[in-house]
């Protein structure tokens, strides 16, 4: 690594050969990993696991994270989902899930005390917990909680409601961990189960939801498109900052589905993984500061499903990887259930391992590590097992030979380093993940200690009230533990810059981009060197480090923004671009261009800094490019079309429209065209989209396609359309009306009322009828308990599945998930059982349909156990993003299905894959069922031999 002892050295090397000193790129080492069996685990062979802690010192450990002592705190979620997990027949804390504190007191390497710090009924299921100085921040929605120990006695002194209205209570999908930035402030997120309706302290409103309901009983409402106070739409899940004093709350970056944990580095960088609907589509991310992470569109009105393009694959589809303004996904991990993620930033594992992003995923039984490359302005990820429970040498294994594989019960859901740079893994010890459920019943967990083999990893003992102790706490390896040396040495002001400014020397490069923060904050001496850091540093991670801490002087802004808009680095240079994302455009239009200049055309992230930094500010940008790079539609270099492409601004309507019938062009250039004339809202748009349409090619069936589709949500109201669904359901026959006249009529004679049920029950739309009614409570017993019978025997599949949720079926459930788990399935036979009852719904492969969860690859998700247990219990954990709706209209239309989109106009997707749209002022009202739309073996008629096919044959799907 470079040094400022040697900086003019440098430049005179790069003087004498012609280039900028500051183009000298820095690579992370590739991780290179031998791995061995330890125990039962496979990690690199110069490491070794311990067993540091396990029940019943702590139960069902969600996070953790490490004071200065180097003792770890844990949340647990002993309460998780009660309504789902029955407390009778698991463990379950009536005073409230708790908070732990854990420690090896006698240095020997394993924990031996364990007490309780916290347990409060306003913990439930918590997912976050972060040690900063004598606060400890608990993440359990609604609220962030501060319980603040003030004499350091291990008992809380004060709970404060620190922040609150966080929506996902008692749900996955809700509130995540705090960790202190480099900057010393506090990042955290939250997942997509809003409404999140969150005012900070200094009154400050973030209104953010999304088209997302389900999961638990608690999140039953939502709303898209909910403005903010800085007047932005954001969705789904967020990243999130906020002042240590709860002032100035700020979104980050936006729309991601289920993001566990945020790692923020010592550049500043944030680091997620993010879970799925399907069982191929998870992945880790870089997360660029004012990022729209692609979950649902950009309102939060549509979920994915509704928005997927013909041939569009899953994954593309799933993150709107091929709309504009949104940035690109990161690795496909594919199957799993993401949790904790981290930066490991020390070199105590070895050098080789300083840098790695670790990100744990409990349905892979695996922690993946990263060493992430720089590329463009965005970074490269190439994935390894890095701690796994199953092994390369188990491949090939028969899963069908047990009954219970307890390897792939390791459930990883958090991984922190200590004082000391150990690694420790919190293991939430279970024979499936997530779904609301667990099977458990003892609220077993555990703590794995990763060290180096050979070596002895001893906490620092850190004196906070010298310099000395505080800059040893600052370079720290434990994430939290850094904040203390930061505030304290701030709190010096410039008498501590002598110290700080040494440690620019260290070899280590993280430990000089804390250095540069704290610079930033340390008077204007202290700023003064990092401006010189940012002219003149040849480590372009370090300028990044640079800049986003100068940055955050407004005042200043356009200054910092001229020393970078011409950095050799595409880094440094995206960051200058979203930096002006408020700035107006008359102030800044010539670094905006100047950025411009620097983009190649082709490089994905750098174009959407440039989409951000020119956010509102489309349409007084464009006439100005078009003089700059051309004028000419069907000539346009690949630098213009792609930025017409991502701004999409009204006043382009005609070139792209041109481009899109440019028969000298290329169907991907043409296809590129087309897609930004269907993101831009005005009439103008839908005339240009007709006139492409008649053409006779390809990209006039693209035309055809986007004028469907877009009728129906974003140009509903701007044209004469017509009714805007195909699919709307059969008027109700006369006899039904009449049958259901006489079953609600209660002066009417209970043997005629029970005839009149029957009569419907053994209808496709009578049965639906009954489910209506009964869901609104105006079917009597004496009713519903005569014609259960018939409504199970309903000719429509949706009707027989959904019956259950309100009638009893005769006979009850008998089919049992131990006993067929014994069985040994038939792979051959379970193909062709899959291929009769489950191809109408799932899809494997190229076959079958995306009405529900793809199955792609199951078999790497669950054990034989578990997945027996999904399909003979499809309601207990039904899949997030396929949580059944049934809408009845104002003419007593009643529909269910999966909600795809709610604005002006809805759409449901029905389990025959249609979709049927409805202006929402016409829904009388919404429902959530509890009741999954995948039917029971019950109901297809299968027995346990043939439960036990299907499963063996899905087994073998990884």
């Amino acid at each position: 690594m470079y040094k400022v002892g040697n900086l003019l050295l440098i430049i005179l090397l790069a003087v004498l050969s012609c280039t900028d000193p500051r183009e000298a790129e820095t690579h992370a080492p590739h991780l290179d990993l031998n791995i061995a069996q330890n125990h039962d685990f496979y990690l690199p062979e110069a490491w070794q696991l311990t067993l540091w802690a396990e029940s019943p010192q702590l139960h069902n450990p969600t996070n953790m994270d490490v004071d200065a002592r180097g003792r770890v705190w844990v949340t647990e979620a002993v309460n998780y989902r009660d309504f789902n997990n029955s407390p009778d027949n698991h463990l379950h804390f009536n005073q409230g899930d708790r908070v732990m504190i854990l420690e090896d007191t006698n240095g020997d390497g394993v924990c031996d005390s364990a007490k309780v710090f916290v347990q409060d009924k306003d913990i439930r299921a918590p997912l976050g917990i972060a040690v900063i100085g004598n606060q400890v921040i608990v993440s359990s929605a609604p609220s962030l909680l501060v319980f603040t120990d003030e004499n350091g006695d291990d008992i809380p002194d004060k709970k404060e409601v620190f922040l609150t209205g966080f929506g996902g209570y008692d749900h996955d999908h809700s509130l995540h961990s705090v960790i202190a930035g480099p900057d010393g402030k506090w990042y955290f997120n939250t997942g997509n189960a809003g409404p999140h309706e969150v005012t900070d302290k200094a009154g400050w409103q973030l209104r953010s939801g999304s088209v997302y309901t389900g999961g638990t009983p608690y999140n039953t409402e939502n709303q898209p498109a909910q403005v903010s106070d800085d007047g932005r739409v954001w969705v789904g899940g967020l990243a999130l900052r906020v002042n240590p004093d709860g002032r100035g709350l700020e979104v980050l970056a936006h729309n991601f589905r289920n993001s566990y944990e945020v790692a923020v580095d010592s550049y500043g960088n944030l680091w997620q993984n993010d879970n799925d609907d399907q069982v191929v589509t998870c992945r880790t991310s870089w997360l660029m500061e004012g990022g729209n992470a692609g979950y649902f569109n950009q309102d939060g009105s549509r979920a994915w499903q509704a928005d997927q393009r013909p041939d569009q694959n899953i994954f593309a589809a799933h993150w709107h990887q091929d709309d504009p303004g949104v940035m690109p996904a990161g690795d496909n991990t594919g199957a799993g259930s993401p949790t904790g993620v981290v930066v490991y930033e020390s070199d105590a594992l070895g050098d080789q391992y300083q840098g790695m992003l670790l990100s744990a995923d409990a349905g892979r039984n695996v922690i993946f590590a990263y060493q992430p490359q720089m590329k463009g302005a965005g970074y490269d990820l190439e994935r390894k097992d890095l701690i796994t429970s199953i092994g390369e040498s188990t491949e090939g294994y028969k899963w069908n030979d047990v009954e219970n594989d307890t390897r792939k019960w390791f459930r990883p859901s958090d991984v922190a380093v200590g004082t000391d740079g150990a690694l420790y893994i919190a293991d939430w010890y279970d024979p499936i993940v997530g779904g609301h459920q667990m099977h458990d019943s003892i609220g077993y967990g555990r703590i794995y200690r990763i060290t180096p083999k050979g070596k002895t990893l001893n906490p620092p003992q850190l004196e906070l009230n010298t310099t000395e102790g505080q800059i040893q706490a600052l370079l720290n390896p434990a994430i939290n533990v850094r904040n203390l040396g930061f505030v304290k040495l701030k709190a010096q002001g410039e008498k501590a810059i002598p110290e700080v400014q040494k440690i620019l020397d260290s070899d280590n490069p993280y430990h000089r981009a804390r250095a540069v923060w704290l610079l930033a904050a340390l008077g204007d001496r202290g700023k003064e060197i990092a401006e010189n850091l940012l002219r003149e540093e040849p480590d372009p991670r370090i300028r990044v480090a640079a800049y986003r801490a100068l940055k955050t002087d407004w005042d200043q802004l356009l200054i910092y923004a001229k020393m970078g808009d011409e950095d050799p680095s595409e880094a440094v240079r995206r960051e200058v671009a979203i930096s002006l994302r408020d700035m107006p455009l008359a102030n800044c239009q010539d670094i905006i261009l100047t950025l411009i200049d620097g983009y190649n055309g082709k490089d994905p992230w750098y174009l959407e800094a440039l989409g951000i930094a020119l956010d509102g500010k489309e349409e007084d940008i464009y006439p100005v490019l078009l003089e700059k790079y051309g004028q000419e539609p069907d000539k346009w270099s690949e630098k213009m079309a792609n930025l017409a492409w991502r701004l999409h601004p009204k006043a382009a309507v005609e070139d792209l429209k041109a481009r899109a019938l440019a028969e000298n062009l290329g169907v991907e250039e043409r296809t590129k065209a087309v897609t930004a004339l269907s993101f831009i809202t005005d009439k103008s748009a839908i005339q240009a989209m007709i006139d492409v349409s008649y053409t006779a090619d390809e990209i006039a069936r693209q035309a055809d396609w986007w004028l469907n589709f877009r009728k129906t949500n974003d140009w509903y109201s701007l044209w004469d359309w017509e009714k805007p669904d195909a699919n709307m359901p059969s008027e109700i026959p006369d006899e039904i009306t009449r049958h259901q006249k006489i079953l609600t009529d209660a002066s009417a004679v209970m043997k005629d009322r029970q005839q009149a049920a029957r009569e419907m029950a053994g209808d496709k739309i009578g049965g639906k009828l009954l489910i209506s009614l009964a869901s609104e409570k105006q079917l009597p017993q004496e009713v519903m308990s005569p014609i259960a019978q018939t409504i199970f025997n309903n000719p429509d599949r949706e009707v027989r599945t959904l019956a259950s949720e309100y009638f009893k079926r005769p006979g009850g459930h008998t089919l049992s998930v131990k006993k067929i788990a014994q069985i040994e399935g038939k792979q051959d036979t379970g193909q062709q059982l899959f291929a009769k009852n489950c191809i109408t719904c799932h899809q494997l492969g190229d076959t079958g349909n995306d009405i529900g969860p793809s199955l792609e690859k199951i078999g790497a998700k669950f054990d034989k156990t578990g997945l027996t247990d999904a399909i003979l219990n499809p309601s207990a954990a039904i899949t997030f993003g396929y949580e059944p709706v049934m809408l009845k209209t104002k003419d007593d239309q009643v529909v269910y299905g999966f909600l795809l989109s709610k604005g002006e106009t809805t759409t449901l997707k029905d389990v025959a894959g249609n979709q049927h749209t409805f202006k929402t002022a016409d829904i009388k009202s919404q429902q959530q069922m509890h009741t999954s739309l995948m039917p029971s073996p019950e109901a297809l008629g299968l027995h346990e031999q043939e439960i036990a096919d299907i499963v063996s044959y899905l087994l073998t799907m990884k």
